[in-house]
């Protein structure tokens, strides 16, 4: 197993050499004075393009910009994000709590309650909790993201007054914005840093500007993770080990849950970890139109403006996340199912 982990690890390095070769060479596809915005890191900078072009030798052949780039990248150059109106690592370590924030809470929801729908769905199947839970699994997935976060934003905040959207208050903002003394951002998410801080209005006041969003991520999600789940315990379910545990007079709960629901979920780990990593790079319709600046805002800003600088920061970032996914969703296989041996 260590050996295995090792490997990948190793493995880690060419993945994103490779990506790095691609999305270089989608950023070749763009003229020198808009490629040399990788290099500014000061608003004086972006004023003087045509120096910076010669000065990096933007005209020089591709292998030789993408060495010098690898070069810039090393130090931490990451060049300036004209959008957050700061270096891209800097606004990079802003934006990031926000969505990981959202995450931390939706992702469990979406992984178990899809289990939990699932399970029950293949188990009572052609019956009207299946009817019911695929009826609903359907309208979930067939709706697009940004009308049913704003119908939700209509009904809840906009007849109902409450669940505003932001991340924060501006009452408590502007709190935090006076009074740094009084409130320290250990993690940039509210929820966390109100109870570090003994906050707990502010903790409170956090979660409550979550709730829509996470709504609507999960019903907009759960839908995939629950049919991948039913269609696994459906199968399961009539393969002969259950029949002959059946036969045996072994207990439905330890058919169910022990045997069949326990090897139907390798199909759905899967699923569930390429959501969870997809999610990293944040639900862009939900965090614009609820108004949360994480990731997936500074992403739709970005590339309205073709702030490249920004572009490639996710793009890096999000090819270590799917590496670190199948990394762990392998080492979830063995345990899941011990008929899977890594070595």
């Amino acid at each position: 197993m260590l050996t295995y982990i090792v490997r990948r690890f190793l493995l880690l390095v060419f993945v994103l050499f490779g990506v790095s070769i691609l999305l270089f060479g989608i950023l070749m596809t763009f003229s020198p004075e808009r490629r040399a915005a990788t290099y500014v890191t000061s608003p004086q900078q972006a004023k003087d393009i045509p120096r910076i072009v010669e000065q990096f030798g933007l005209d020089d052949p591709f292998y030789i910009q993408y060495v010098r780039w690898m070069k810039e990248i090393s130090r931490g150059n990451m060049g300036w994000s004209l959008v957050a109106s700061r270096p891209v690592w800097e606004a990079f370590w802003n934006y990031f709590p926000v969505t990981l924030e959202m995450n931390i809470f939706a992702a469990p929801i979406v992984i178990l309650l899809g289990i939990w729908l699932g399970t029950l769905s293949g188990i009572h199947r052609d019956t009207w909790i299946d009817h019911t839970s695929r009826i609903l699994a359907i309208v979930g997935w067939s709706l697009p993201t940004f009308l049913f976060a704003l119908v939700l934003l209509m009904l809840f905040y906009g007849y109902f007054q409450v669940f505003s959207p932001g991340v924060l208050s501006d009452g408590l903002t502007m709190f935090i914005l006076d009074n740094p003394d009084k409130f320290t951002p250990f993690t940039g998410m509210y929820t966390i840093d109100g109870l570090l801080n003994g906050r707990l209005d502010i903790a409170f006041d956090g979660f409550t500007h979550l709730v829509l969003p996470v709504m609507t991520y999960v019903i907009v999600v759960v839908a995939l993770n629950m049919r991948v789940m039913r269609s696994g315990m459906i199968e399961e379910l009539s393969k002969d080990y259950v029949i002959t545990a059946r036969a045996k007079g072994a207990d439905r709960k330890t058919i169910h849950i022990k045997h069949a629901r326990r090897n139907a979920l390798l199909p759905v780990v899967t699923v569930a970890g390429q959501l969870a990593a997809m999610s990293m790079e944040g639900s862009i319709a939900v965090e614009v139109v609820f108004n949360r600046q994480g990731i997936g805002w500074w992403l739709a800003e970005s590339a309205v403006q073709l702030d490249m600088p920004v572009l490639l920061c996710i793009g890096l970032f999000m090819g270590i996340v799917f590496v670190m996914t199948n990394l762990t969703l392998d080492i979830l296989y063995a345990y899941i199912d011990p008929r899977i041996r890594l070595s």
